[in-house]
């Protein structure tokens, strides 16, 4: 900035004497107010929540005052940032003060009983004001003032008239006050609707506030003339400067309505807060789950049926046959992806589902795995025993599979020929049968398979999760059938001891452990997701986090790719490839491999380097990396989910190409096949993004506060900065066209 400008920024600060008087009044009198009301209730009113109130009016006099709105009307990227503070910033800000006892303790006592008493305690007025704050009043008539003044005509003429632009002002305010007021709910106010009503309540406004930034974002054309007509102040062209509005509106915005929503849901799933289990041991089960938790083995008709032996097999064998049909039609149909059942069932459909059950319900891919099918039989030939070499017993083996893996997809365009995917699927059978029909245990699911790794650590954010329903009945069993099995059953394969074991990594599924227990005491039960990542300890057959920086490897390698995956589908990547030189395989390895290690590396050196923790370099990184999970399979999840919606139907013409080729010839492909990606599929791919952020983000903040307390925000600030990193690439990615593979579909 020259000194011209920086002399245009300074004079552009007013003193507007009406709302400066106005504010440092309510200031004066909520500070008079709080002192009184503190003196009664201490632990209600904290010095926090002073603060807190002023800055909400601190944030006011800026948005009014200063050079923002001046510059608001030569910009509407400074214009949008005013509208953030006024409606995002200011309220809740105010609100988290509890103003209203402490404003009327502010205020004479004479004028609060005589002047303001009566209309206080009128029913009428009280049934007004609860009509207000009802969710279902102030959120509709916040998102119509936030549209009717986006309108054209409306915005033009805030911008031409100040009594407008100050009316303008007025009904931000206002309507975000009573927003955010069953949101924060302030004391002694109550909610009028069930708490967990507040998640979707959020949410809603949320999609509206990201199809109006996203209108902005991608509009193409400047939208109001005033903008395309104002001196340029700054670099940036009128498009350009609205396109950054739309960004202004859209980051800060959806982050504004996502973090609060998910700190509810988290209370609301857990009753208060997430605790950190005791670390147990064999002789010293941990505490089991209360029985009245969700219990999917104890829903009728569902619990039998997942129970029943055959249940598990039957599935198998679908998926079994489901990949031979798969196979051959990749060797013997034809060459393109979108006209052959291993270009999109593979690469388009298996990916989508499998996000979709991992995110509602956990693991359940594994449970139907094919391969491990073909193992079964292939033990009645090679008999399994010998024991898996110890050098081997960690992930890096499966870090270096799947590292080769998502670089072969790039390199080779696996998902473009279906008889290298057909290939794939023959080697993964020949791996597995040949694996565990030499080792004892399940050492392809542990130790080898990238699939199962992918569902092991996306698994770690999902809702339910295999466990003991009772602790004192583990504490009395000597069998330990579920890990060892008995005459009926086997027991664990891949070691986990069910009163010892805590989260989902490394469990298939397999429900081996519920039909081995005697005492029907392991359930499918319901967890707070995530909660096991801040667990701290020991786990069955996993140890601590904090101690295995392979797992920590895997869940940086898990979440990058997600990233570089997407990436490599958007023109911009693509167009940067050819013009730079450098080859995807220079760029995926600078971004999967050495990014990670650099950038994890200097933020648990920063966070051990700048605080008194005890804990070492590690120990930090270690237990800092595994919080990555929910933001690495939010990404992957609206991926995948893009493709699934978009290509949904691909197998229809496909079937009704294998069917014709059998010899039922009234089947005839019909190759134009309608995509179900709707208009609305990029604002829920950023909604996914935005929930996985704000997880990891309020785990690293959580395992921060329990490694020390002492400068507890400069440990977080580097892991924080990494994360919010990766979201506004994620961000940038999932706006972009993404290219369509294993569809006809041109791009999307």
């Amino acid at each position: 900035m020259d000194n011209n400008q920086t002399a245009l920024v300074l004079a552009s600060w007013t003193f507007e004497w009406i709302p400066a008087l106005g504010l440092s009044l309510a200031a004066f009198i909520y500070w008079n107010g709080w002192r009184k009301v503190r003196r009664l209730a201490p632990e209600r009113f904290p010095e926090w929540r002073l603060l807190s109130f002023l800055a909400g009016l601190l944030a006011i006099y800026v948005a009014l005052a200063s050079p923002l709105d001046a510059f608001g009307a030569w910009l509407l990227s400074v214009h949008m940032v005013q509208h953030l503070l006024l409606t995002m910033v200011a309220p809740p800000l105010i609100l988290q003060g509890a103003p209203f006892l402490p404003m009327l303790s502010g205020l004479p006592r004479g004028f609060v009983s005589s002047g303001l008493g009566p209309f206080l305690n009128d029913p009428y007025f009280k049934k007004i004001g609860a009509v207000l704050i009802h969710p279902f009043f102030a959120g509709p008539l916040f998102m119509l003032s936030n549209l009717l003044w986006h309108v054209p005509a409306f915005y033009e003429l805030a911008l031409s008239s100040s009594f407008w632009h100050k009316a303008e002002h007025v009904c931000f305010l206002s309507t975000a006050i009573l927003f955010w007021w069953p949101v924060v709910q302030p004391w002694p106010s109550r909610s009028a609707v069930l708490r967990w009503v507040i998640i979707p309540y959020l949410l809603i406004v949320d999609l509206q506030n990201t199809m109006l930034s996203g209108f902005f974002t991608f509009y193409g054309r400047v939208l109001y003339p005033s903008y395309a007509s104002a001196p340029r102040v700054t670099r940036l062209s009128a498009i350009d400067d609205q396109t950054f509005a739309g960004t202004l509106m859209w980051v800060p915005g959806s982050i504004a309505f996502l973090l609060p929503a998910a700190v509810i849901a988290i209370k609301y799933l857990t009753g208060s807060k997430l605790t950190r289990r005791r670390t147990v041991t064999k002789t010293q089960p941990r505490p089991a789950a209360p029985r009245e938790r969700f219990d999917l083995l104890r829903v009728p008709g569902i619990g039998p049926v997942l129970r029943s032996k055959y249940f598990r097999v039957s599935l198998q064998v679908f998926f079994f046959g489901l990949a031979l049909i798969v196979v051959l039609d990749g060797f013997f149909g034809p060459q393109v992806a979108a006209m052959n059942l291993a270009g999109v069932l593979p690469w388009i459909h298996w990916r989508g589902l499998a996000v979709l059950a991992l995110l509602v319900a956990g693991n359940f891919f594994c449970m139907a795995c094919p391969f491990t099918f073909a193992r079964d039989l292939g033990r009645k030939i090679f008999p399994a025993t010998s024991h898996w070499p110890r050098p081997l017993r960690s992930k890096w083996l499966a870090i270096a599979l799947l590292v080769f893996f998502f670089w072969a997809y790039e390199f080779f365009d696996l998902w473009e020929t279906p008889w290298w995917t057909a290939w794939i699927i023959v080697f993964y059978f020949v791996s597995a049968v040949l694996v565990d029909g030499i080792f004892k245990g399940a050492s392809f699911c542990k130790h080898v398979c990238p699939i199962g790794q992918f569902h092991f650590v996306s698994s770690l954010v999902s809702p339910l999760e295999v466990r003991v329903r009772d602790a004192e009945v583990c504490a009395s069993c000597r069998t330990h059938d579920c890990l060892r099995g008995n005459e009926t059953q086997r027991g664990c394969e891949l070691h986990l001891f069910q009163p010892a074991k805590s989260g989902n990594m490394d469990c298939t599924f397999c429900l081996d452990c519920v039909k081995a227990c005697p005492s029907d005491n392991v359930g499918i039960l319901t967890v707070p997701p995530g909660s096991d990542l801040l667990h701290s300890g020991k786990r069955s057959a996993v140890g601590d986090y904090s101690r295995r920086l392979d797992i920590a490897a895997l869940v940086l390698v898990l979440t990058f790719s997600a990233f570089a995956n997407a990436a490599g589908m958007v023109g911009p990547v693509l167009e940067f490839e050819k013009k730079s030189g450098l080859t995807a395989s220079f760029l995926f390895a600078g971004f999967v491999l050495v990014l990670p290690a650099v950038l994890s590396g200097a933020c648990a050196w920063l966070s051990v380097r700048f605080t008194t923790s005890q804990y070492t370099l590690k120990q930090v990184l270690c237990g800092m990396a595994v919080l990555f999970a929910p933001l690495g399979f939010s990404m992957w999840a609206a991926h995948f989910l893009f493709h699934f919606l978009a290509g949904a139907l691909t197998p229809l013409p496909i079937i009704q190409r294998l069917g014709k080729e059998v010899g039922i010839t009234s089947l005839s492909p019909d190759w134009n096949i309608a995509s179900l990606a709707f208009p609305g599929l990029p604002a829920l791919e950023i909604l996914i993004l935005n929930a996985g952020c704000l997880f990891t983000l309020w785990l690293l903040w959580k395992k921060t506060l329990s490694l020390s307390t002492s400068r507890a925000l400069l440990r977080f600030l580097p892991w924080a900065i990494l994360a919010c990193g990766l979201y506004g690439i994620g961000i940038w990615i999932l706006v972009q066209p993404m290219a369509m593979r294993g569809t006809l579909i041109a791009g999307g």
